[in-house]
């Protein structure tokens, strides 16, 4: 029961604790791997009534939890673990010998749904019995459980056991096509799942499959399955969000013309009180230096408008709720970072007037946007060898996104307060009293440019850590292209402008290298996967 907690985050609709035992047995063996199996004991763990309802008392849960009574339990142990669990579960499940005399000797009406479990065997001998239990007012239905092969003192679940899972289903369906159905076991894929439902299963229980198969497997059931009911509804009001990502993308190919002609613009000169040629006199390599974070900043912004845009052309375009959190989160830790720009008592008046032709922008953006609810669907349904590669590229771009995320709160920190680290310095073989002679307001100014371009990171990499947690499904081509796409002018710009200002310290670069390794294994994994059509 320790993961209980966590279930109710991954997708679950409900849960099956147990098997419920009153007391503790002494002899209890855990399952064990053997090749791709998972084989279970005879003697399997099993949950003492205490420590469930100690559990159940302490959890906050907000889905349905179903209580598993042990076949072996009695019916004085039976009426003690009922009695004691019905404030905490939704329902029992157990078998037809343990709850047909409960349920018919009960002078009350019960406050919970019984659902009767039976092996693959039993259905087999007891589909004739099923009418008269359903009458039943007390029984909910009944639970199906995946065909069994014993091996020694232990057992798993036979090869196809969803394909012998879904013959029953079907038949019970069938013959009682009211009856409430659920299925435990036989399920390691979303195909399999799919094909219960479609046999007639109204509930699935997943049992050894989820271990083999992830914690993502309830996610990708759930969108394939929505992929036979509804297809993605293109949302009309779109462009706003598209203009805002053109807007940033126009913004930054301006901001690197700027940043490799003029690199400072006349309120910059007037701020410091120095023209460009008397900063050249003094030292070259302060303008190099604040040219390689101005085309750094540049290329982030290119970099974020590329996502912006196709986020907008192939998320909020086709009503996807994630694309909408993923765009406009990132959008408003953008716009809060101009504050940073100010940390040192500098306003940087092409920056503001950008940010105020962005705003009512960006207002229309998330007023179009309230309108998008959808929820992305997956014909995706196997666990073959592009999916796992998949996962591997997956996690290379989700730790892409979350280091330039975190590379971005640095630099903006490092921006907002001491603004150099050594490195800066030994480039410019000058130290920060040597800078603060030099001009007052001229560290204000490379501060400014740093707390900036380190704002811009943290918004590029929300926009790479959500994309890449919610976007990856089988056949997103898009979601493979923009990755592609949108990282290139950030490395770039980033690698790029050390080299073209000659400050190639590698220790300084060792970040960026990494990234880019991330970056290249990301997606050589992620393509058959994401490209496959």
């Amino acid at each position: 029961m320790s993961g209980i907690k966590a279930f109710q985050e991954l997708g679950f609709g409900f849960v099956e604790i147990g098997p419920i035992v009153l007391n503790e047995p002494k002899n209890q063996i855990k399952p064990r791997r053997e090749n791709s199996h998972i084989l279970f004991s005879n003697h399997q763990e099993k949950v003492p009534l205490k420590l469930a309802i100690k559990k159940l008392t302490r959890l906050n849960i907000r889905i349905p939890v179903f209580a598993k009574i042990d076949a072996q339990v009695k019916r004085n142990e039976w009426d003690i673990i009922v009695q004691h669990l019905t404030p905490f579960v939704d329902a029992f499940v157990g078998t037809s010998e343990q709850i047909i005399p409960y349920v018919e000797e009960s002078l009350i009406c019960l406050e919970h749904s019984f659902y009767v479990s039976f092996s693959a065997d039993e259905m087999n001998e007891k589909k004739s019995e099923i009418g008269t239990l359903i009458q039943h007012t007390s029984i909910g239905g009944i639970v199906i459980e995946a065909p069994r092969r014993i091996e020694g003192s232990y057992w798993r679940e036979v090869a196809n056991a969803n394909e012998c899972l879904a013959k029953l289903v079907k038949q019970v369906k069938d013959l009682h096509p009211k009856l409430m159905i659920i299925t435990s076991g036989g399920v390691e894929t979303p195909e399999e799942a799919c094909a219960l439902v479609g046999a007639g299963a109204d509930l699935l229980m997943l049992t050894d499959g989820y271990v083999k198969a992830g914690p993502g497997l309830p996610k990708r059931i759930h969108e394939r399955l929505l992929y036979e009911k509804v297809q993605p509804i293109k949302n009309p009001n779109w462009y706003w969000s598209f203009l805002f990502g053109l807007s940033i993308l126009v913004g930054g190919i301006i901001a690197l013309y700027i940043a490799f002609t003029s690199i400072v613009l006349p309120y910059d000169e007037s701020f410091i009180g120095l023209s460009k040629a008397d900063i050249f006199q003094i030292n070259p390599l302060i303008l190099s230096f604040m040219s390689h974070d101005r085309i750094a900043l540049a290329g982030t912004m290119i970099s974020g408008g590329i996502l912006y845009i196709q986020l907008a052309r192939h998320g909020i375009k086709y009503n996807m709720h994630w694309a909408r959190i993923a765009f406009h989160s990132a959008a408003i830790v953008g716009f809060l970072g101009i504050f940073l720009f100010i940390g040192f008592g500098y306003f940087d008046w092409l920056h503001g007037l950008f940010w105020l032709f962005l705003l009512p922008i960006y207002y229309f953006s998330f007023r179009e946007g309230k309108r998008v609810t959808g929820t992305p669907s997956s014909i995706h349904g196997k666990n073959d060898k592009e999916w796992q590669y998949g996962l591997y590229g997956q996690l290379m771009f989700i730790t892409l996104g979350f280091l330039i995320l975190a590379g971005g709160i640095v630099i903006s920190t490092i921006g907002a307060s001491k603004v150099f680290v050594p490195t800066d310095l030994s480039f410019l073989c000058m130290s920060s009293q040597m800078l603060d002679r030099i001009s007052n307001n001229l560290i204000p100014l490379i501060a400014h440019d740093r707390a900036g371009f380190g704002s811009a990171l943290v918004s590029v990499g929300l926009l790479v850590l959500m994309l890449s947690l919610w976007g990856f499904r089988e056949g997103e081509q898009w979601v493979w292209n923009t990755l592609a796409a949108g990282a290139l002018p950030a490395f770039i710009a980033g690698i790029g402008t050390h080299i073209y200002i000659g400050y190639t310290t590698f220790i300084h670069l060792l970040p960026v290298y990494f990234l880019v390794i991330l970056y290249v294994f990301g997606l050589a994994l992620s393509y058959p996967f994401l490209k496959r059509k």
